[in-house]
């Protein structure tokens, strides 16, 4: 069975992250052709940075939803950063019509959160830690007295 959990050198992770861009104004500019394109280009841009996956993408016309295993060793920020900019100058490279209007493809900032563990279930297992903790300082200290 594979584990949810990814390895680095020195730390083990489930980073997943739900984000959503929109073009600038909300353009309805991503159909066809271009919607494709753009598809296949977050996921080769991605696939350059090291261990980030794309889980899940979804082109609508007028804004992204992608779902990404992104690995502590980067911000989201600098990941939206770097795929927001190099997609906008693969776009207008070979769409120039989308260049018409400025030089702007995207809106200036982008919806995300974090996908993983419930909360609840979360919560359940700090206290389940924090009650085993005392059980063990309770049977320690049967067997070395008090300090």
């Amino acid at each position: 069975m594979k584990s949810a959990f990814r390895k680095l050198s020195h730390s083990i992770y489930q980073c997943k992250y739900h984000v959503v861009f929109c073009p600038k104004y909300r353009r309805r500019i991503f159909r066809g052709e271009i919607a494709d394109f753009t598809g296949s280009q977050i996921r080769a841009l991605l696939r350059q940075k090291d261990a980030i996956e794309v889980l899940e993408l979804n082109v609508q016309v007028d804004h992204i939803h992608v779902v990404l295993s992104i690995p502590p060793k980067y911000a989201v920020s600098n990941v939206m950063g770097f795929l927001k900019g190099k997609l906008a100058l693969r776009l207008f490279q070979r769409y120039e019509r989308l260049g018409r209007r400025g030089r702007h493809v995207w809106s200036r900032g982008y919806c995300v959160s974090t996908v993983g563990l419930d909360e609840d279930q979360i919560r359940r297992y700090v206290q389940w830690q924090e009650q085993r903790d005392r059980r063990i300082d309770a049977q320690q200290l049967g067997l070395f007295g008090p300090s």
